[in-house]
């Protein structure tokens, strides 16, 4: 097991100054509505000047809450994975500092997180939002909704273990067809249902979730739906981000 996972995308998905990204970080915060705390996120994966305003108003849920354990699932974009892994370290490290890799019996494969941008761009978030936390960090890669929500239920944990599953929506669409697909996605989201690799980059692990918050009786809630087009580049091809809380009964 290697010491670190180290940072892959510093410097270009987010600040690599440690002050810079704790300001950029605490700004898009504060720029979002408080919100009771959920027992699960859904929330972007880009570039803070594309997707950081929508990560933000899910991680605004969560700011200063009694959390000390956060499952955290993203799409693997560049490594082909079956299942889950883990990064094979005992840390995960931002220009913010190291986080504690929680040590469990799930497979590692360090060759799926060395690049990946989906998990790393969503910790300084809970490094801010968080007082202090341990991470189990998820690569998901061809994995069915039944795989990645039994190993949900395995680490599932109690009212101080906070879910978050990292996933974009639509890519690469005109404007008003993204928000048409968007919206459609978001429906589904909301009644719990499925999504296609079409509507989320990472539909792997946000289906899982959807099932094991169906099987637990969890209410979803849509908390911010826009795209790039919105916060940083043209319409002519625009990625979609959606925040979305999810609640125990």
């Amino acid at each position: 097991m290697q010491a670190v996972r180290a940072p892959a995308v510093a410097g270009s998905f987010y600040p690599a100054d440690p002050s810079q990204l704790r300001e950029t970080v605490a700004r898009l915060l504060a720029g979002a509505a408080y919100g009771a705390p959920p027992k699960a996120l859904i929330a972007p994966h880009a570039g803070y000047a594309y997707s950081g305003p929508i990560a933000a108003s899910a991680f605004r849920r969560v700011e200063d809450a009694p959390l000390s354990r956060v499952v955290l699932l993203g799409p693997s974009h560049f490594a082909p994975l079956r299942g889950l892994a883990l990064p094979g370290a005992a840390a995960m490290r931002t220009p913010l500092g190291d986080i504690r890799v929680e040590e469990i019996s799930l497979p590692q494969d360090p060759r799926a997180h060395a690049d990946e941008h989906s998990l790393e761009v969503e910790v300084p978030f809970l490094q801010v939002a968080l007082r202090s936390f341990t991470l189990v960090p998820l690569a998901v890669g061809d994995a069915t909704p039944d795989e990645v929500a039994g190993v949900l239920e395995q680490l599932w944990g109690g009212a101080s273990t906070l879910i978050v599953v990292s996933s974009d929506l639509s890519h690469y669409l005109p404007y008003t067809d993204a928000q048409r697909a968007d919206a459609a996605s978001a429906k589904e989201i909301l009644a719990l249902g499925r999504l296609t690799p079409d509507d989320a980059c990472g539909a792997a692990p946000v289906n899982g979730l959807l099932l094991a918050a169906k099987r637990r009786g969890l209410r979803a809630e849509l908390i911010d739906l826009r795209n790039s087009g919105d916060t940083a580049g043209d319409r002519k091809r625009v990625v979609g981000y959606g925040a979305f809380a999810f609640y125990e009964k």
